[in-house]
């Protein structure tokens, strides 16, 4: 499968040609993430024709989750120690753990990039946003805003909504770009990381009305087939 995780080299034993190009990807994306947005990165598994690079025949999320061996890559780190760090697991994924510096609420993509268009629109103040190979759109938002979520689609009237959207908060992980989440191809930005809104993303009060009415619209026109 060609996974390299868990090997141990040093960055003197990683050609400067390789050296170069992991720059290029992985590691500098990790080092903007710790020193610039101030995100803890953790080490995640890839997966290859559905096999896990954790070594665990019985997976259950190849390729989705954070490698148990491997350190945390600390909020603040420069880009000399996320490299040295990252040197330690090549082919690693890029994960994030939520809970700490956001949370995240996900719709369906297509919901999201609606909903993201009528956000902007408004002047609403959005956080970063990632689309994944497997068709969602991940909003990163206030940290606490997970265990907030019931309450507020009970006051705004979407609890008793069919609603395919969902909130994940302290003990998950989402993969980051230009990272691979589970063999299916990489994450991409829909909206990046920028200053007034990776440090201190939005409270998720200010996007969970638009988020649920663009999900409940697009199921609804999904139930009844309409374009």
């Amino acid at each position: 499968m060609g996974f390299t995780i868990g090997g141990t080299r040093s960055i003197r034993e990683i050609r400067p040609g390789a050296r170069r190009r992991g720059r290029s990807s992985e590691w500098i994306a990790v080092a903007e993430y710790t020193g610039l947005w101030g995100w803890d990165v953790v080490p995640g598994a890839r997966a290859a024709a559905g096999a896990c690079s954790c070594g665990d025949t019985g997976c259950t999320a190849p390729g989705g989750h954070p490698l148990s061996f491997a350190p945390v890559v600390r909020a603040g780190a420069t880009l000399d120690e996320a490299t040295e760090a990252w040197a330690e697991v090549p082919g690693a994924a890029v994960m994030l753990p939520v809970g700490r510096a956001f949370d995240v609420v996900e719709v369906a993509e297509a919901a999201g990039r609606h909903a993201l268009v009528r956000l902007e629109r408004l002047g609403v103040p959005v956080g970063p946003v990632t689309a994944t190979p497997d068709g969602r759109a991940q909003f990163f938002v206030a940290p606490g805003s997970a265990a907030e979520l019931p309450a507020l689609l009970y006051r705004m009237a979407w609890d008793d909504a069919d609603l395919d959207l969902h909130a994940l908060g302290p003990g998950t992980y989402v993969t980051a770009p230009p990272s691979d989440r589970g063999g299916l191809g990489p994450v991409r930005w829909l909206r990046a990381p920028a200053l007034d809104s990776a440090t201190t993303p939005p409270a998720a009060r200010l996007l969970i009305g638009t988020l649920a009415y663009v999900a409940h619209r697009s199921r609804a026109q999904g139930a009844s087939g309409t374009p």
